[in-house]
């Protein structure tokens, strides 16, 4: 066998294990997308406060930001517990970032995120969790609200807080601004 067949031989069968390779990881990467659910999948999903505050059902609220990465890693559990009791329980997501919330913000202490609140169908508050909770805990506490009773696990702190401070309205000064002439 000549030079020129074997260099040839070696090109087609590399360019072969190339195809496969990238056929390879472009599944992979539809695959990973069409299961992979986001932050603002889940958001969109959410039921509005408002309309969660008047429709006498139990509440889960979850507070969060774009940018927190224990709130994106949550999004796939969450997204699956809206999916299976969204029909009988409210979902609620605020932004911390967006000043709207500030009430909301104050009123349940949210000093981490993810931070979920449950109320009850009375919209009374009956427990909180901070972090990375499980998927196990979170849908816990929904099957106990759902059934009028206790919640299992109440002020569970999770893994991978993020801290969160009050967002300020836009024409809010720092403190030791005020001695300060404009």
């Amino acid at each position: 066998m000549d030079e020129s067949a074997t260099s040839s031989r070696w090109v087609r069968g590399a360019v072969a294990i190339a195809v496969v390779a990238l056929s390879t990881a472009l599944y992979l990467g539809w695959r990973w997308q069409a299961t992979h659910v986001s932050l603002a999948q889940v958001v969109q999903q959410a039921i509005p406060y408002e309309v969660a505050m008047g429709n006498h059902r139990p509440t889960m609220i979850e507070f969060y930001a774009d940018w927190c990465e224990s709130c994106q890693a949550m999004a796939q559990d969450n997204y699956a517990l809206e999916q299976k009791y969204g029909d009988r329980f409210n979902f609620v997501m605020l932004n911390v970032d967006n000043n709207k919330w500030l009430p909301e913000l104050t009123k349940y202490r949210v000093d981490g995120i993810p931070r979920f609140i449950f109320l009850d169908a009375q919209q009374q508050v009956v427990g909180d969790a901070v972090g990375i909770v499980p998927q196990t805990v979170l849908e816990a506490n929904i099957l106990a609200l759902l059934h009028g009773e206790a919640l299992p696990y109440n002020g569970v702190k999770g893994s991978n807080t993020s801290s969160v401070s009050a967002p300020q309205p836009a024409d809010a000064t720092e403190p030791r601004s005020h001695s300060q002439l404009p």
